[in-house]
């Protein structure tokens, strides 16, 4: 019986595998890369739906990224507002009215991916005209291939994913295509945190008794912690035997408590920047214990040092192949105030011939050049003629960016020579809450700035904005006091025309202060 049917489901069986093996298959394909029109047979590509981590891990990728004018407001999109336009032509609201600016080899890309744009959104420009023509008309946006990015530049997130952040998953990010060669590598990226003045004192260090020592960096800890370098322009001395602090201290003498250091090591910072003219406040033996601290916890120094001639040095760093150097001095020793001498501990006087010099080796070697200059004091927004004529004599002599570290009050911004000059950041940890009649308006603004090198050049620029808090604690700005920030120094920096500024949140004092 058992033989028989054999005999009889065989051929049936058999005939049944034939017609199934000639019938067509349905595979299902990855989520995230679907069959394209081939631009080359070196060129695979992906689609807006981000790809498990799996399928990207190995390959060589290529990345645009999506950009606007450095001075813009909007931070980023989503993927389905970029889809949106591009197959609807319903364009994001910040950009309505504008073009989607792109080279040609660009376009074809992402016309093989997506098929053809809506019609009359993308305009094409030649690759060495796009910044200038995006600039000319602003308010536009563009994608660029990664290596195309340039400090005038702002990137855009799409879906919070940006390729010159350290947390940036390409997995997630829409704009990448499969190459033979990738234009992307992060291990040949470096991010830079620079922030503006520290004064653990009066105030600030009171808070710091009450609450907590790494108190003041409680709301900004990750943000520092995710730079490979993170610069502190701190301007008092630690002392031994620092009297406790008082809120209301009128002397303009200053020092710190030797402890203040855990706050420093608790943000993870890596240099600190001495060209403050409160540096030498407590005389050589706590200049030279200040020194000592920060070598102990392994945090290098520039701007000051233990005489003139460790002072000019820049402090040199080599991360992820990137040869970058920091240089900076005080020019107020022109009014005698204690800045280093031969003998004598100190920040470093503004030595111009020196700084041309030794600028220009720097970038003739290689480096990526950071200048810092503590100029006069400032409580406005506008900086000094000489101010702008000494910091430009930065970009003159070779420097790749260019810092004033003696604002309290946030200053304005310039591409001099297509070289970015932020002319001050504001403070960083002071206790300067606009509380008192004669502080402006707005002190308690700051600007963080995020600098991104890449393969040897600075290639992106992010401004950060944050709120002081409670006398001491910095937290990032809410979306609409950061809109309203940026509209006023976009417009004092003369880029745009100004907008009415809206009013910053009130945030509550929680030590208050007599």
């Amino acid at each position: 019986m058992i033989n028989r049917l054999h005999r009889l489901l065989f051929p049936a069986l058999t005939l049944l595998l034939i017609f199934s093996a000639c019938m067509p298959q349905a595979t299902e394909l990855p989520p995230s890369v679907q069959e394209a029109p081939q631009i080359s047979s070196s060129v695979q590509i992906s689609t807006f739906t981000p790809a498990p981590a799996d399928q990207t891990t190995g390959r060589a990728l290529r990345v645009y990224v999506l950009v606007v004018p450095f001075p813009t407001v909007t931070d980023g999109i989503t993927s389905a507002e970029l889809n949106a336009a591009w197959t609807q032509g319903t364009v994001p609201t910040p950009f309505s009215g504008h073009p989607l600016y792109m080279d040609e080899p660009t376009l074809e890309s992402l016309t093989a991916l997506w098929d053809a744009p809506a019609p009359g959104l993308v305009q094409t420009v030649p690759a060495d005209q796009l910044l200038d023509m995006a600039w000319s008309d602003l308010g536009s946006w563009a994608i660029v291939p990664f290596e195309a990015l340039d400090p005038k530049w702002k990137v855009l997130t799409i879906d919070g994913q940006s390729p010159v952040r350290k947390k940036f998953d390409i997995s997630m990010y829409p704009l990448v295509i499969n190459a033979d060669t990738s234009n992307y590598d992060p291990s040949k990226m470096t991010t830079i945190i620079m922030t503006g003045i520290t004064a653990l004192v009066r105030a600030t260090a009171y808070t710091m008794e009450l609450k907590s020592v790494t108190y003041p960096g409680e709301k900004i800890r990750d943000l520092m912690l995710a730079a490979d370098i993170t610069h502190i322009a701190n301007h008092v001395p630690f002392s031994t035997g620092c009297a406790f602090p008082k809120p209301d201290q009128t002397t303009l003498v200053f020092c710190s408590d030797p402890k203040y250091i855990e706050l420093f090591t608790d943000i993870g910072v890596d240099l600190v920047e001495l060209t403050g003219h409160h540096f030498a406040d407590y005389g050589t033996k706590a200049t030279l214990e200040t020194l000592e601290i920060y070598r102990a916890n392994n945090i290098v120094y520039f701007g000051g040092g233990e005489n003139k001639a460790d002072s000019i040095k820049p402090a040199i760093f080599d991360d992820h192949g990137n040869k970058i150097a920091f240089i900076g001095c005080n020019r107020l020793y022109t009014c005698g105030l204690p800045t280093a001498t031969e003998t004598r501990p100190g920040a470093a006087p503004c030595d111009y011939p020196y700084l041309e010099n030794e600028i220009g080796r720097l970038k003739a070697e290689g480096y990526v050049v950071i200048a810092t200059m503590h100029w006069n004091q400032s409580y406005g927004y506008e900086p000094a003629p000489q101010q702008v004529r000494d910091f430009r004599f930065l970009v003159d002599s070779g420097a790749s960016l260019v810092l004033g570290s003696q604002a309290h009050y946030a200053q304005t911004m310039e591409f001099y020579n297509d070289i970015f000059i932020h002319y001050g950041q504001g403070n960083l940890f002071f206790d300067q809450m606009g509380d008192q009649d004669w502080m402006p308006k707005g002190i308690r603004r700051e600007f963080i700035d995020r600098y991104v090198v890449y393969n040897g050049k600075l290639i992106s620029i992010e401004l950060i904005t944050t709120m002081l808090e409670d006398y001491s604690r910095p937290r990032l700005m809410t979306e609409f006091e950061r809109s309203g920030f940026l509209q006023e120094y976009f417009n004092y920096s003369g880029w745009t025309s100004f907008g009415a500024t809206p009013t910053a949140t009130i945030t509550p004092t929680l030590t208050p202060m007599s």
